[in-house]
């Protein structure tokens, strides 16, 4: 486990919503090191809300409904004068960004320029600059209609929207079948209003990394490989590694972009062991608690970053630590089609530590630091003890009114926002 970064005191910080998984790690992460943690969030039951370390809960508008209002209610907020630091931890980031100039009159933030964030949070605009920084991705075209994506079909391989996290927007193609399934969700979710992408599907491990800049500088570095998938093709089990040639591209993409704040990047590991393929990008920390228990406190460096620090660079954080998340993987086993003695089975050796699990700390709900975060944990079990075929339902729960959809981004570039 890491040791907290140095602050001289503790801060009140506001986070900007509750319901991800990357959210729950960072307030534990704040919450081992003493920090005043404050949460806003649309759904009052939110994942954040069963942590011993939030101070106060706000409720406030939807982020993808109501971009606006969110916003006013996070600003109210700032006037208070109860906060030094505003953590984005999901999209609210590319809101927060494009308004950025006044927020900082109030409170201590870390992003970059509008414009720069806009360019990795974007799918489409990520694979440009890869071809931009000649950085390696899997053979990519951008359509824009239907009958430019019947023309780009190829099989196997993957097509994705530009604008999609948390696993949505993300088809595997392998036939026919498979093409017209994608195509009829594409078109029910106005998909070519922006860009689509079909990427040729390549084998090989997935691999994440995460990052904090400085004014494009890098500072901290931690990856991880996924050993085992959850629920949506997220990590259940991960195991960290140490990627130099990873780290040197993700440090060119924070430079070019005189990038401020945090960064991830996915990638293809391929069986060859040629260059990692760059597959996507989040303008954010997802799921830092790796790094933490891998010895390296991302989140306590953002939080340094924000407060308006320019620390040292970090040290490397170490390799082969795994890690799990009970709750993905008991979704995963369910939305996988496990049946209920499946499920025992994992609850078994989840409990146990014992099968996949041996050697593992648990990421998302450290019963042992935070008691409380056995209540959703316990709440899910059971659910899908009683009824497994719930597994897809239960894991598309967190996706929605704190999430960004292609309206609400367009309200946010609109010249009028704001």
């Amino acid at each position: 486990m890491a040791d907290p970064a140095h602050v001289q005191r503790p801060l009140r910080v506001l986070v900007s919503e509750g319901n991800s998984t990357s959210v729950r790690e960072a307030i534990t992460i704040l919450g081992l090191s003493g920090h005043h943690v404050e949460v806003c969030d649309p759904a009052p039951f939110c994942l954040a809300r069963f942590s011993r370390f939030v101070r106060k809960f706000h409720r406030c508008p939807g982020l993808q409904d109501d971009p606006a209002g969110f916003l006013a209610f996070v600003e109210r907020l700032l006037a208070t004068g109860n906060y030094d630091v505003l953590l984005p931890t999901h999209e609210q980031g590319f809101l927060f960004a494009r308004v950025q100039q006044r927020l900082l009159d109030r409170v201590g933030l870390a992003l970059p320029g509008f414009e720069s964030y806009r360019a990795v949070h974007s799918k489409a605009g990520f694979s440009r600059l890869l071809d931009q920084l000649e950085l390696p991705q899997p053979a990519t075209r951008i359509v824009h209609s239907e009958s430019e994506l019947r023309g780009a079909k190829r099989f196997p391989s993957i097509i994705k929207t530009s604008v999609g996290t948390a696993s949505r927007g993300i088809w595997l193609v392998r036939d026919a079948r498979d093409f017209e399934f994608a195509l009829q969700d594409l078109n029910a979710g106005g998909a070519f209003a922006d860009e689509v992408l079909v990427q040729e599907f390549v084998t090989g491990a997935i691999e994440k990394a995460q990052a904090v800049f400085c004014r494009g500088e890098l500072l901290g570095f931690h990856a991880y490989r996924q050993i085992a998938a959850g629920a949506g093709g997220g990590e259940a089990i991960k195991q960290s590694v140490v990627r130099p040639r990873l780290r040197s591209h993700v440090a060119r993409i924070g430079q070019a972009l005189g990038w401020h704040g945090a960064l991830s990047v996915d990638c293809i590991m391929r069986e060859d062991g040629a260059a990692p393929l760059l597959i996507d990008c989040n303008p954010r920390l997802v799921e830092p608690m790796s790094a933490y228990l891998a010895g390296l406190d991302l989140v306590g460096l953002l939080l340094r970053i924000s407060a308006g620090e320019v620390p040292a660079k970090a040290g490397e954080s170490r390799a082969d630590v795994r890690t799990h998340l009970a709750m993905q993987a008991l979704l995963g086993c369910a939305a996988g089609g496990g049946t209920r003695r499946d499920l025992v089975r994992e609850c078994w050796n989840l409990a146990a530590g014992g099968g996949p699990y041996a050697g593992s700390a648990e990421e998302l709900t450290p019963l042992r630091l935070d008691w409380i975060s056995a209540v959703p944990l316990a709440m899910i079990a059971m659910v899908l003890l009683a009824a497994p075929g719930r597994g897809v339902a239960l894991a598309r729960g967190g996706w929605g009114a704190h999430l960004l959809d292609i309206a609400s981004i367009r309200k946010i570039e609109s010249e009028a926002f704001g």
